[in-house]
Parts: structure tokens; C-alpha cells; sequence
């Protein structure tokens, strides 16, 4: 970290360190008691905390071994140590949560138990396949992974079996199947559980806390052990942590929190910012100090990352962290627009190597998307190009369970096509020609018993199935734009051969990564690729805009990674030789420079650009293209008739136990009421309404509209 001019020596405190800010300064030197510290990405938290730590431990308001330091992964923790021992502060205990309860129960255990020591359960997939067996739900692998976070999100938002329904409809939750059933399973997966005498990491906490609220003696010893505490990324606590933190404190109010509410990207697992943001209410009298000065950034990366965030809609006012560059000026981020993803990935390939041939090391480049089966092209572009690559937070795509399935699948669909086809060539002669869109078809065919769908599937586990299959697809559109008579034989061959180039050695190299994986990491270079609508935002996350905002997080988040160099770039069609007709992302949008070739909208390059119906402006997001208007435009909305639709949707779902999303998006169904298509052909051309949705409901919506209100 640079210098920072104006810096104060901490004589009083031993000299811990001569470069830090005025703000850094506060927040270290800060009174024993209650402390928020809103800290920006790259601002220096990690510095703060520690130099706090130490500060009170040199001051002699705490002794180090009655510091509790809480963090969310193991690496975080272990650095707070490390920094910690080089100010000569040893003894205190820097932990994850979960690491943090285990320690502690297992001391309290035979007090508030017995002599019966439990076990943890390292892996719940077992258990649940077992309780989703008996509830007679699904037991395919990626059905008990949605069950098993469906599990945990209601655990970590403290919510009971019986009360999971109610919940789930309340904060209007996607979940992957009716949700009496995912009750089913969780009810018979704590009772295995229970007869069993295992605990799963939130068991941990969930009995931690229940230790130290029904027995005194127990919480007055720990209480005498620990009497400081500080958590680091605050902004992504659970209702099930802040109840152990709450039962940690007591009524005391030695907390030291930081956290950065504009990197909150884990709801869908139970995070909320809302303790964080509502600190200063809880403790009125707390020090409130706002770390800005970002000394990991160029200033131009820093002024993209505030233009992302500063269009969030609903800031309070604890997310308006404006950050300052601190670092010498850099170059200015790029935005480019390309024909396909091919040539996207080829691209930035080229340009990752020459940015290895320029001196820059290939570990501080990384390339980071939305969705993990984004990175089979880049994989490929990269061993193309002799560039040595690490996958992180995933499997690398030919890796993955689902596609060596799909490789299995269409390898024998592909070898039973040529047996046929040379049995009606020993009849009939020689076959015609294969139609070049012949091989798509066949390949979706085989996929749609695998989890192929017109659209994602409910739960993130078959979400990623379904993102892997759909890359799949993509691929199959690919080999048929360059060999139109390429076949499932061909086709099947095709991947292998991708998937034997893509296991080189594990080396150190580029980073591929979710934006996801990407939190608490940096580069010196970040390609942020595929920024289209429906990759970024998320498809699914259309109509609720509380998910739209946690997608421009995530953005901020992946923009944010990055130290000097940034590219941004979008694909006008998935596949090489496809339609144009996909938009970049809604949040580049006044981030792109209005003299940039790209700050049109794009819409497919010699397409016309859709416009809205009503004012004639250019059309932005999914839902605007949806109705053909301006979201803020006047409605012609037939209200009688979206009164049927959507009593119609809830009756179809609740007969298919799905959410009614599954059926149709509030913004679909909004779309056919302002159109009211009158056959078949209009109602399939409202986008969300494919050819499978329009077979399985199109009869019914069409009669729906003909009906007099």
C-alpha cells in the first residue's frame, strides 16, 4: 500500500504503524465500545482491523487471549493472525464463525449435555438423499444439492421446518420444488440427524447460541474469557450469526464491525446487510467511521466502480461510499463489443498474451463471468494460445458431472445414429445430405431428458445443470456454422477432443472465476466478460428488482478486483455464425464513454434496434423489450385480463407444485395482457415464450384472452 501523504505515528500506542489515513486513524484509535467501520473495496480494512486489535491490546484495554476475532473463511482468518504476530499480538483468537462454535461447544458440551460427545456431519447430501427418499421427492444429485442449500438458507435465516412455507411465499424465495415438500425433507433430515447424534456446521451454531442463552454459568465463563470482539465483513452476517454474536456480547458493546453493504452478493445463501446498516441505531453512541480512499486502484477504475454502484436503485445511506483513487493514474478501462463468444474469448486471449509478453504475470490476470459455464470457451481460447490457466471456485467444464454425462449420453446417441445410418444405406443407398440445422436438433434432443429447458431451472444446482447443457447447445451451433455436415458421431467426437485439450497440468496462471469466487481477491487485470442481459443480470433475477440490484453488485464487485487494467466486453450471439440479437448488459449504461463506438445500443449489427412503442426511444432490459415500451412509459395494460392470467398462473403452479415464476414472469404475463395476442404465431412472438411453453399453454392463455371480461 502507498504512503499516504499526512499520515500520523501511534507513539502512544507503541508506533504500530506510520501509514494511516485520518480515517484509518479514527477508526483504530476509537474508544473501547461499540465501532462500525464502513469500509470501501480497496480502502485498507484488513490493516484497520488488525492495527485496531493491537492498538487495544497495547493500550492495555484488553488482553490479547480475550480478543475474539470472527471472519468468513479460513485464508481471512489465518492472514489476521499472521499480521497480528508481526505487531508482537499473540493469543488472539481470529476464527470463522463455524470454527469458532465448534471450539466452543466442545468444551461446553458435557456441561449442558452429558458425557455423549456429537459428531459433525462433514457432508450433508447423504442424509438429505436419505430424508428425500421418505418424503418421496426427487434423489438425482442435483435435487438434493437444492435441497441441501434450501436446508441451509432456512437454517441460517433461523427458520424452522414447519415455518419454511410461509416464509418462502412471504419473501417471495425461488425455490427448486413445492415448498411443503422441501418441508418434508428438512423435517426428516433433522430427525436422522437427531437419532444419529450428528451436527451439521449450522447445528454448531444454532447449539452454541442455545448454550450460552439457557445456561448463565456458561455464558458468565465464556463472557469472562471473551470481552472483545470484532467481525470482518459484517455486510454478510445471517440472522442464525448475529444470534450467536448477540449471545457472544451479552450486554456489553466492545464490537468492532466493518463491512461494505455495496459488496453484499450472498442473500440467496441468507446474508443481510440490514446489521450493518442499522448498527448505529442499535448503538446509538457508536463510532461510525467511513473508510474511502481506495489505495488498491488506479483512479480509473475506481471512477468506473462508483459510476456501477451510484445507479443502484434504493441506496441507504450507509451504501453511499464514494471511493477516492489513491494510486497513480492508469489507463482508461475498454469496452468491446464482438460478433459471438468465440470470438469474445479468442480476443481476450490474444490480449492476456500479450500482456504476458509485456511483462505482467499471468497470476495477476484474471478472467471473470457470471456463471461458471462461461468458462469452457475461455479455457479453450486460453490453451490455444499456449496461456497456462487455473480454474477457481469450480470444476473446470469438461470436469463437471452433468457435461460428463451429457459426453455419455451423446456418444452413444451419436454411435446408435451411424449404425442406423449405414443400415439404410446398405438398404437404400446413400443418405441425403444432414441438414446443418439437423445436428442442434438432434443435440437438444438428447439433452432435454438430461435438464434441457426453454428455460432455467428453479434451484442452483439445476440452474448450473441447465447453464452447462445450454453451453452445450452452444457448441453443437458452433461445429455446425464451420461443418454443416457434422453429425451426434461428430459432434461426440468433437468434445472429447475439447476435453483432452482442456486437463493441462495444474499450474499457476490466469485465474478463470465466478464473480462470486472473485470476492476478496485482486488483480492487476480483469477481463470482465459476457456483460449481455439474461448473463448479467441473471436471467431469472427479471422482474424482482431487489435480484437486479444484488446483480449490479456483483458487477461493482468484479470491477472492483481489478488494480490497474480493465476490459469489459459482450457477445452479440452465443455461437459463432448466430443471430445477433443480444444486448449488453443494462448496467454498462452510462459507464460506457459516449464517444465509444459502442455506446449505441447494440441490438445485432445491421438489425434494427428495437424502439419503445409509445416515445420511440431505444429499448433497455429484458422486461422493456418484453412490453416493446419504456418501464416508465404510459401502460395500455388490459388489468382484467392480467387479473385472470395471474389467477390462472397460480392455479397452474400450485397444480405443478412449482413457483408460479416457473409458469410464466409477472413481466411475461404483463406483456400478453398490454398485446393481447389474438393466435398462436402473436403469442409466441412475446419474448419468454417458447416453443415448449407455447405447446403446454397456449391454448389455455389464448382462451383466457378471448374471454370477455
Amino acid at each position: 500500500m502507498a504512503t499516504v501523504e499526512g499520515t500520523v505515528d501511534l507513539d502512544s500506542a507503541g508506533g504500530l504503524d506510520s501509514a494511516l489515513d485520518p480515517e484509518q486513524r479514527e477508526a483504530v484509535t476509537a474508544p473501547r465500545g461499540p465501532v462500525c467501520v464502513l469500509a470501501g473495496a480497496g480502502t485498507g480494512k484488513t490493516r484497520t482491523i488488525t492495527r485496531r486489535i493491537a492498538y487495544l491490546v497495547r493500550t492495555g484495554h484488553v488482553a490479547p487471549g480475550q480478543v475474539l476475532a470472527v471472519t468468513f473463511t479460513a485464508r481471512a482468518a489465518g492472514e489476521l493472525r499472521t499480521r497480528l504476530r508481526v505487531f508482537g499480538v499473540g493469543g488472539v483468537q481470529a476464527r470463522t464463525f463455524h470454527a469458532a462454535a465448534l471450539r466452543q461447544l466442545r468444551y461446553f458440551w458435557p456441561r449442558v449435555v452429558g458425557d455423549e460427545q456429537f459428531q459433525v456431519l462433514e457432508g450433508k447430501l447423504r442424509a438429505v438423499g436419505q430424508a428425500a427418499h421418505r418424503a418421496g421427492a426427487d434423489t438425482n444429485t442435483e435435487s438434493l444439492r437444492d435441497l441441501a442449500s434450501e436446508i441451509e438458507w432456512a437454517k441460517a435465516s433461523l427458520i424452522t421446518p414447519e415455518r419454511y412455507p410461509a416464509e418462502v411465499a412471504r419473501v417471495r424465495r425461488e425455490i427448486p420444488t413445492a415448498a411443503e415438500l422441501v418441508a418434508a425433507v428438512y423435517t426428516g433430515y433433522e430427525k436422522l440427524k437427531t437419532e444419529a447424534g450428528l451436527l451439521d456446521f449450522d447445528d454448531l451454531l444454532l447449539h452454541t447460541a442455545a448454550a450460552l442463552e439457557a445456561h448463565p454459568e456458561v455464558a458468565g465463563e465464556f463472557r469472562e474469557r471473551y470481552r472483545c470482539f470484532v467481525v470482518d465483513e459484517y455486510q454478510d452476517v445471517t440472522p442464525l450469526q448475529q444470534r450467536v454474536l448477540d449471545a457472544w456480547l451479552g450486554e456489553r458493546d466492545d464490537l468492532t464491525v466493518v463491512g461494505d453493504a455495496n459488496q453484499t452478493i450472498y442473500t440467496f445463501a441468507g446474508a443481510t446487510p440490514r446489521y450493518l446498516l442499522d448498527f448505529s441505531r442499535r448503538f446509538p453512541e457508536a463510532v461510525v467511521v467511513r473508510l474511502r480512499r481506495d489505495y488498491r486502484s488506479t483512479p480509473q477504475v475506481v471512477s468506473a466502480a462508483n459510476t456501477v454502484i451510484s445507479a443502484a436503485r434504493g441506496q441507504s445511506a450507509g451504501t453511499r461510499l464514494r471511493l477516492e483513487g489513491q494510486q497513480p493514474p492508469g489507463p482508461e478501462p475498454t469496452f468491446t463489443e464482438y460478433d459471438d463468444e468465440p470470438a469474445e474469448a479468442s480476443a481476450v486471449a490474444a490480449a492476456i498474451r500479450r500482456m504476458i509478453a509485456d511483462g505482467i504475470a499471468a497470476s495477476e490476470i484474471a478472467v471473470l463471468f457470471r456463471v461458471n459455464a462461461q468458462s469452457e470457451v475461455y479455457e479453450r481460447a486460453l490453451d490455444e494460445v499456449g496461456v497456462p490457466y487455473q480454474v477457481r471456485g469450480g470444476e473446470r467444464f469438461f470436469s463437471r458431472p452433468e457435461v460428463r454425462q451429457a459426453m455419455t449420453t451423446l456418444r452413444a446417441a451419436g454411435s446408435a445414429a451411424v449404425n442406423a445410418a449405414a443400415a439404410w444405406e446398405d438398404a437404400d443407398g446413400a443418405p441425403e445430405a444432414t441438414d446443418p440445422g439437423a445436428l442442434v436438433a438432434a443435440v437438444r434432443a438428447v439433452l432435454v431428458p438430461l435438464g434441457l429447458t426453454d428455460e432455467p431451472a428453479a434451484g442452483s444446482a439445476g440452474r448450473q445443470r441447465w447453464e452447462s447443457l445450454r453451453a452445450l447447445v452452444g457448441l453443437a451451433e458452433e461445429l455446425a456454422a464451420v461443418e454443416p455436415g457434422a453429425d451426434l458421431a461428430r459432434f461426440a467426437a468433437e468434445l472429447v477432443t475439447r476435453a483432452d485439450a482442456s486437463h493441462p497440468p495444474t499450474v499457476q496462471g490466469v485465474t478463470l472465476a465466478s464473480l462470486h469466487a472473485a470476492k476478496g481477491l485482486e488483480w492487476d487485470a480483469v477481463y470482465l466478460v459476457g456483460l449481455v442481459d439474461g448473463t448479467l443480470p441473471i436471467q431469472h433475477a427479471d422482474g424482482d428488482d431487489t435480484k437486479i440490484e444484488e446483480e449490479r453488485r456483483l458487477l461493482y464487485v468484479g470491477v472492483t478486483r481489478a488494480r490497474r487494467h480493465l476490459a469489459l466486453s459482450w457477445a452479440l450471439s452465443r455461437a459463432a455464425g448466430g443471430r445477433r440479437g443480444r444486448r449488453r448488459s443494462r448496467f454498462l449504461y452510462g459507464l460506457i464513454p459516449d464517444s465509444h463506438p459502442t455506446a449505441r445500443v447494440s441490438a445485432g449489427r445491421g438489425a434494427a434496434k428495437p424502439k419503445c412503442r409509445i416515445c420511440g426511444s431505444p429499448l433497455i432490459g429484458v422486461e422493456a423489450l418484453k412490453l416493446r415500451r419504456c418501464s416508465d412509459c404510459p401502460s395500455d395494460i388490459d388489468v382484467e385480463l392480467l387479473d385472470r392470467l395471474k389467477a390462472w398462473r397460480s392455479s397452474t403452479a400450485k397444480q405443478q407444485s412449482v413457483p408460479p415464476y416457473v409458469v410464466f414472469t409477472d413481466a411475461t404475463l404483463t406483456a400478453i395482457a398490454e398485446h393481447r395476442p389474438a393466435d398462436a404465431a402473436a403469442l409466441v412472438g412475446i419474448p419468454g415464450i417458447g416453443a415448449r411453453k407455447l405447446d403446454r399453454y397456449g391454448p389455455e392463455v389464448l382462451a383466457l384472452i378471448a374471454t370477455d371480461g
